[in-house]
């Protein structure tokens, strides 16, 4: 088993309030600007989004080195969509764009081996059965 540590702190009223949030070393600035209205800073949708796309690339690395590969590298971009509605604010999607650098590998083979990673992957199951859609593209690049 395996425990990780984040931290997060906010001060103030929701507008106008300022917080951080902290993880091995690393601290950022989040506000109401920096999550709802696109201004300087981090947000727990962006975090949430690293995460995802963090563990999808090492799973996907994980199942590439069962096949006999070696990935050069995996790039992946979380793309994650809130929206705010009747019931408040929630996530709706999360989007994964994948890009696969490893000789011998086909596109039919990524395919088959993303679909499993989006299955597989603890952050994807950690969101299995919640309202937000998640989908996951790969692709080969020379």
């Amino acid at each position: 088993m395996t425990t990780s540590n984040a931290q997060a702190q906010w001060k103030g009223k929701i507008k106008d309030g300022r917080g951080t949030m902290k993880f091995m070393g690393y601290e950022g600035a989040y506000t109401f600007s920096s999550r709802f209205e696109g201004s300087e800073g981090t947000n727990p949708e962006e975090l949430v989004g690293a995460a995802h796309a963090g563990c999808y690339s090492m799973y996907l690395s994980l199942l590439l080195t069962e096949e006999g590969l070696n990935p050069e590298s995996i790039d992946t971009k979380a793309t994650v969509t809130m929206i705010s509605d009747n019931s408040g604010p929630h996530i709706t999607e999360i989007k994964l764009d994948c890009k696969v650098k490893c000789q011998g590998l086909d596109e039919a083979k990524l395919k088959i081996l993303a679909a499993t990673t989006k299955e597989k992957c603890p952050v994807s199951r950690l969101y299995a059965g919640g309202t937000a859609k998640i989908s996951a593209d790969a692709h080969l690049i020379k």
